[in-house]
């Protein structure tokens, strides 16, 4: 039995880890800078009392963090440290260091946290990037779209999960009573726990194609293309994802596996989980981010259900330092939809389809009763989702759009 070091957890409320960690007999601590946001939440925790320990540190301090992990280290030994949240990626490589357990290393970790940084490493590396920019001040935002020219992509450069992004496509949204670009810094954007962005926006040329999330495990260096998830999103101007499409990795995205395996190595990526982001064009592929960690938003479920097993344990297991087994070729094509608000309100009741359609395999509500609720921004917004498994996507589509629309949202 392993003793795990699981440090937050992805929207606050994502258990899978947790549970995937009971599950296989390893006991876990869990470290966090808001216990109590985990407390009132009855089902997080209720599986948070199977922790061996729970270490609150409100500041989040490092110097503070490093004490008490050491001293926990110390009384029972971690074997592994996991977490799953980009905001707290570079502490956890300090402490993985400390400890002498396997984590990406932290000069990767300091620079995957920027992504204008990671273009500039990209660039510098030949691997043909967009144009871009960096700004620190209203002034500089507009000489880089200048410089750049419409349309054009802001991203906060510190920033995670398509939140806080602007696209200005048209000359008149430049106007001056009406241009974002007059007060967006400081942004005084939060990102939770205590975490604050540092308002370095990356500006880049808007790219347009087809977005395909890539899922890559890496041990020691060697990487392994897990598989490859088509996405769908809301209409414009939603930046919310509307649903994907996962299909395992069999041998069929050669090209995808060399384009993202030269970048997990100009990054100098050598040990975890990512989820690549690319934009497959008329031109071939470009980066849109590389997301150093597991994929959130429910997407390892997806995996799982696709290559019929836990992508949770592989994680655990690679951590261990134990070899992750190979991919069986038995897999199938794993779909899902997300349930969102027609209208601004506060919502009243799911109605979901009593169905014994078997290739549905998963469905969760995450909003409930006195929620408010608007259609779909960013994916915070999204109040649900629907899973399915089939050996065709056809098939699997089908299965999950026919719950989605079969479904009912009532408002107060």
């Amino acid at each position: 039995m392993a003793h795990l070091l699981i440090i937050e957890l992805p929207g606050g409320n994502d258990t899978d880890i947790i549970q995937t960690a009971i599950d296989r007999g390893d006991s876990f601590t869990f470290l966090t800078a808001d216990f109590a946001l985990y407390q009132q939440q009855p089902a997080v925790n209720a599986l948070l009392q199977h922790a061996h320990a729970c270490i609150n540190v409100p500041s989040f301090d490092m110097q503070a963090v490093e004490s008490q992990v050491l001293a926990a280290h110390k009384a029972k030994p971690f074997d592994a440290v996991l977490c799953l949240l980009d905001i707290r990626l570079i502490e956890t490589a300090t402490l993985a260091q400390a400890m002498g357990l396997k984590y990406l290393n932290l000069n990767s970790a300091q620079l995957l946290r920027d992504k204008f940084s990671v273009r500039q490493r990209l660039q510098e590396r030949g691997i043909a990037q967009p144009l871009f920019a960096l700004a620190t001040s209203n002034q500089e935002l507009k000489q880089a779209v200048d410089l750049i020219g419409l349309p054009v992509l802001i991203k906060p450069s510190d920033g995670y999960g398509s939140q806080n992004i602007v696209v200005i496509e048209h000359q008149d949204d430049l106007a001056p009573w009406m241009s974002p670009l007059e007060d967006m810094l400081p942004s005084r954007a939060d990102y939770g726990l205590g975490v604050k962005a540092n308002d370095r926006l990356l500006v880049e040329q808007y790219m347009q194609g087809v977005v395909i999330g890539c899922d890559t495990l890496t041990q020691n260096g060697q990487h392994t293309l897990v598989g490859v998830n088509e996405k769908l999103f809301f209409e414009p101007p939603s930046f919310a994802i509307r649903g994907g499409c996962f299909m395992p990795n069999k041998g069929q995205f050669k090209a995808i596996e060399a384009y993202v395996f030269a970048l997990l190595d100009a990054v100098d990526f050598d040990c975890g989980a990512t989820h690549i982001e690319l934009m497959l064009h008329a031109d071939g592929l470009s980066l849109i981010e590389i997301n150093p960690r597991l994929v959130g938003a429910k997407i390892p479920r997806l995996i799982s259900l696709a290559c019929k097993r836990s992508i949770h344990s592989d994680l655990i297991d690679l951590h261990l330092g134990r070899p992750v087994a190979p991919f069986s070729e038995a897999t199938e094509v794993a779909v899902t939809r997300w349930l969102v608000a027609a209208e601004i309100g506060t919502l009243a009741e799911v109605k979901l389809p009593t169905t014994t359609d078997s290739r549905i395999a998963c469905v969760e509500i995450l909003k409930h009763k006195g929620a408010p609720v608007r259609p779909p921004m960013e994916n915070a917004d999204r109040i649900g989702y629907v899973m399915s498994c089939a050996p065709t996507r056809q098939e699997a589509d089908q299965a999950a759009e026919n719950f989605i629309n079969e479904s009912i949202l009532l408002y107060s």
